[in-house]
């Protein structure tokens, strides 16, 4: 038996700029092996291909070209957006990372090339865009799905927000983390204007209740949920 479409596959690998003697950009060596769906477009082209037809414990090794991985370095990706896209507190510098959400939703990373008084300039590119990268790879497990199981796993996963551009994912690219991007605060915020948006009721004992529900609610602290993301965040975001 081997590795079909739809099949959920656990792959270690270690993956090279270039060739097998290039600069190791990322490796499962110390963590979690990658698990993804195959066929199905999570991972790019030609890690998902490669992985089509592999028996259990099988090793491989691939070259991946611009076309089949992250596509070209393309100039026009380069933009300006206002500054007020971030939290006021925080302050972006030339090189930060950030993690954009496109018109369709999907996540996106991008680098800040160049900040001013009003704007800061972001390349869009993916980071490997442009680049060749080699893959060794090894199967370690593959299973097959039932229709119920296959919707389930390709549901998309809640992303939490601090804004309309900045994520706030424990694995923020731009290093700032969920309490500085003040999700909590607003999500807490959030609570409040909507506690204070109800109208006040005739009945003194409803009154009474809705008073001590907001107390209990406002002596609990708030707690959110990390996610743990994937390891390869770059793979399963490539098209």
């Amino acid at each position: 038996m081997t590795v079909e479409k739809n099949n959920k596959v656990t792959i270690e690998y270690e993956g090279r700029f270039d060739n097998k003697e290039g600069e190791v950009f990322d490796t499962s060596e110390g963590k979690a092996p990658l698990e993804f769906v195959s066929g199905v477009g999570m991972v790019v082209p030609g890690f998902d291909n490669a992985v089509i037809g592999m028996e259990k414990g099988e090793e491989k090794e691939i070259t991946i070209k611009p076309e089949e991985g992250y596509g070209d370095y393309k100039e026009e990706l380069k933009q300006k957006v206002p500054r007020n896209v971030l939290p006021q507190d925080q302050e972006p510098k030339p090189g930060m990372m950030l993690m954009m959400q496109a018109p369709q939703g999907q996540q996106m990373p991008a680098k800040i090339i160049e900040v001013s008084d009003q704007d800061i300039t972001l390349d869009i590119n993916h980071p490997l865009a442009g680049k060749t990268l080699y893959f060794k790879i090894k199967l370690i497990d593959y299973q097959e799905f039932s229709p119920e199981e296959l919707e389930k796993m390709m549901q998309p996963p809640t992303e939490s927000s601090c804004g309309s551009e900045c994520s706030c994912s424990d694995t923020d690219p731009c290093k700032t983390g969920e309490e500085d991007c003040k999700c909590e605060d607003k999500e807490t915020e959030s609570e409040s204007n909507e506690e204070s948006e109800k109208k006040p009721s005739e009945d003194k004992e409803s009154e009474s209740t809705e008073e001590s529900e907001t107390e209990s609610k406002e002596e609990t602290p708030s707690e959110e949920s990390k996610k743990d993301e994937p390891s390869i965040e770059d793979l399963a975001e490539g098209k």
